[in-house]
């Protein structure tokens, strides 16, 4: 049985609460393409009218530090996202750089969605060339930042649904 993968981003019938709102925690390094990152995860974003905020921070493995800070300063406000979204790119260079910037990311990922009690989409890019970015900013593989935006949508609405 196949699935077929636009059905896995849909966000036709969530519900959300009032006044949602999503946190991207962007990178500046490979602002190029983190700028198409976050232009798509906005385009889904007020699409569904979620409200966004944009933090950016130098690196990929900055992520999580600036998500886990961010959450204990607003996570009794009322502006206290119900999801954040991690939007870095980490390109495959001549040394093991890349694997540590890497695993450490997804790691940070990991302990933050174990930790808070809001999810934090996963939306960086681990990739060898420019090819396989240019196929993740709307070509064989979609476009990733919509894909994390419609993601962190249906974890806000899967999380209501608990309530």
């Amino acid at each position: 049985m196949s699935i077929n993968s636009s059905n896995l981003y849909s966000t036709t019938g969530i519900r959300l609460p009032k006044d949602a709102c999503v946190v991207i925690v962007r990178t500046m390094w490979n602002a190029e393409t983190i700028d198409k990152l976050e232009a798509g995860c906005i385009k889904v974003l007020t699409a569904n009218m979620v409200h966004h905020k944009t933090i950016k921070v130098p690196g990929a493995f900055e992520i999580s530090f600036a998500i886990k800070k961010y959450w204990e300063q607003h996570k009794y406000k009322e502006d206290k996202p119900q999801a954040f979204i991690a939007l870095g790119c980490v390109l495959r260079g001549d040394t093991p750089h890349f694997e540590y910037v890497c695993q450490a990311v997804t790691d940070g990922v990991l302990q933050l969605n174990l930790q808070i009690p809001v999810p934090t989409i996963f939306g960086v890019l681990t990739v060898d060339n420019q090819q396989q970015i240019d196929e993740r900013m709307g070509g064989k593989h979609g476009h990733k930042g919509e894909e994390a935006a419609a993601a962190a949508i249906q974890m806000i609405g899967l999380v209501e649904s608990f309530k």
